[in-house]
């Protein structure tokens, strides 16, 4: 290993080390307080900053990349992971849950998707995979004296381990046809003829990414963990290790199985128009704001591999561009759920809402912004997501799809709008707790990215198109 390679592994290096020494710093002090959280903030946004600016390459044999793509990415995810630690800190401590290990976990989940987006063979894939689902487990099982935490970290942990079995079986299959683990090898055997062994081996290697991303069917254990795992740890669930997930799956097929386009779209474009469907139908009977949020990201993810069906470095851009617009709003909207309570308990439920915008207006009109962004009404950041989405999808060849995913929109609009009434209409029940500081801050300002005036810059900018080109290349 050279200085070069180091330079090329800064940000993993950077959260393994911090990683360690949080450890040790919150094993001596016990607990946490304002500087140890600070100090786990810090270690993630110097991650991002190494990422945005450190030197591209490949190590370990190839089973390492940096590149536009997973400088892009870890930006994104480390930066929303940063944003949980104040979040989930401050939510912890009100219910006297507040750990040090929380901070931890954060850093290692993070750790495990930067190494998932820079995977660069199946191995290097596995790891990453493993190394972030351990810790996503905890977090949902942290405050261990909560019944449906505990429920929801044990349901998390044993369907984890079964989809952590259909990768490895993929996986073989695919390294025994191919002869490699090599993304690049494993290419080269496809374009020469390797064998449906392989196509079959990404069948269930697809199969288990989409359960990490909460696709359909694979989503049965979404809603019980959304609705059982702290507030701002599902808020952390729902935005960046999809992220993760969904460039994983753009690198392994862009990159491994590029020849064999036609073959995997098939089972991409059909997984993406189940989650879609049963997002928003299942979406209509919930009550239970997280559970009805856990259903809407099961429909959103379908857009998002619908965009990655359409092949091409504009079914890429669109992917990306989607899932970066879709973590600003589930981040924000589950800023909103944490920064809400009514004596002393938190408000989860669609009734809980009603008359907040007399109660709370800021964060009303946020909820708002979010439902409607979520629907995909414009000029909110959904409506631009869904339109570089379905342009892309048309584009590939996919129009009967994107009319099936626009049909899908707009049966779901109606559990949007219906929290939209209630809020709105509906006569409020109670006086709300003062929120804190934290999370009030980061859903007004979620909000306020979801208006055109950022998103055109956003959408032209450089480094997307760069992303895209890079896993393409």
């Amino acid at each position: 290993m050279t200085l070069s390679d180091l330079h090329v592994a800064a940000p993993e290096l950077i959260l393994a080390g911090s990683a360690l020494l949080l450890l040790m710093w919150g094993a001596f002090q016990g607990r946490s307080n304002f500087a140890y959280g600070a100090a786990a903030v810090l270690a993630l946004v110097a991650a991002a900053f190494a990422a945005a600016l450190g030197v591209q390459g490949r190590i370990f044999s190839g089973g390492l990349i940096a590149d536009d793509l997973s400088a892009f990415a870890k930006v994104f995810i480390y930066g929303f992971s940063a944003l949980a630690i104040p979040l989930g800190e401050r939510w912890l401590m009100r219910r006297g849950d507040c750990k040090f290990e929380f901070n931890v976990l954060i850093i290692l989940a993070a750790l495990g998707m930067g190494m998932m987006v820079s995977a660069g063979d199946l191995i290097a894939l596995y790891i990453g995979i493993e190394l972030q689902s351990l810790a996503l487990y905890v977090l949902a099982a942290f405050r261990r004296d909560d019944a449906k935490a505990s429920e929801a970290g044990l349901k998390y942990f044993v369907l984890g381990a079964l989809s952590s079995g259909l990768l490895l079986y993929g996986s073989s299959l695919i390294y025994g046809f191919a002869g490699s683990t090599q993304f690049p090898v494993i290419a080269e055997a496809v374009s020469q003829g390797a064998g449906g062994g392989v196509l079959f081996g990404l069948v269930f290697l697809i199969c288990g990414i989409a359960f990490k991303v909460s696709a359909a069917p694979f989503h049965m254990w979404t809603p019980d963990v959304y609705e059982g795992a702290p507030t701002p740890v599902v808020g952390f669930f729902a935005a960046a290790p999809k992220l993760a997930a969904m460039v994983l799956l753009a690198r392994v097929l862009s990159e491994g199985f590029g020849t064999a386009l036609e073959q995997w779209r098939q089972v991409i474009v059909a997984i993406a128009l189940i989650s879609i469907f049963v997002g928003a139908f299942a979406g209509l009977a919930q009550r239970n704001l997280k559970r009805l949020w856990a259903y809407s990201s099961i429909a959103n993810i379908g857009y998002a591999l619908l965009g990655l069906a359409a092949g091409g470095e504009l079914g890429v851009q669109s992917m990306l561009l989607f899932m970066v617009l879709y973590m600003v709003d589930v981040t924000g909207f589950f800023a909103c759920l944490c920064a809400l309570q009514r004596d002393g308990k938190p408000m989860e439920t669609i009734d809980d809402m009603a008359g907040l915008i007399k109660e709370r207006p800021a964060l009303a009109l946020a909820m708002t912004a979010f439902a409607l962004s979520a629907l995909g009404l414009p000029p909110f950041a959904g409506f631009w997501a869904k339109y570089y989405v379905f342009k892309a999808a048309i584009g590939g060849g996919l129009t009967v799809a994107a009319v099936l995913g626009l049909v899908g929109s707009v049966v779901a609009a109606f559990y949007y709008l219906r929290l939209i009434k209630v809020m709105w209409f509906d006569p409020a029940v109670g006086s709300t707790e003062r929120p804190p500081f934290e999370a009030r801050s980061i859903a007004v300002a979620a909000a306020l990215f979801s208006f055109p005036a950022v998103l055109v810059a956003l959408v032209w900018l450089d480094p997307l198109a760069k992303a895209a080109a890079a896993v393409l290349g």
